[in-house]
């Protein structure tokens, strides 16, 4: 998994790109507070030809934010997160996002 951050000049926003390596996977999105974790907002990623799935949000810099992955509804973190926050509500670790 991989996240690639692209700051703009021209506005307070970071473009973020997640790719998640899922060659069998029918289904993958991304979650997380910047979406109210809201499965109607959620970020389709977009299987490539190779078996990645690629997905980009901008999201306003200066700011933190909590996510994880939906890989054919089974919810997973990214190894290259920022930090992991403890989540109550999900019993389980959310990756986190500075940008």
């Amino acid at each position: 998994m991989a996240i690639k951050k692209q700051y703009l000049k021209s506005k307070p926003v970071c473009k973020v790109t997640f790719s998640v390596p899922a060659e069998e996977a029918k289904k993958v999105a991304v979650l997380g507070t910047f979406n109210e974790w809201n499965q109607k907002k959620a970020v389709q990623l977009k299987k490539l030809k190779n078996g990645t799935f690629k997905g980009t949000v901008d999201l306003e810099k200066d700011n933190s934010y909590e996510f994880r992955y939906v890989v054919d509804g089974q919810w997973t973190n990214d190894d290259q997160a920022d930090a992991y926050a403890w989540s109550d509500f999900a019993a389980a670790e959310n990756g986190v996002l500075n940008v």
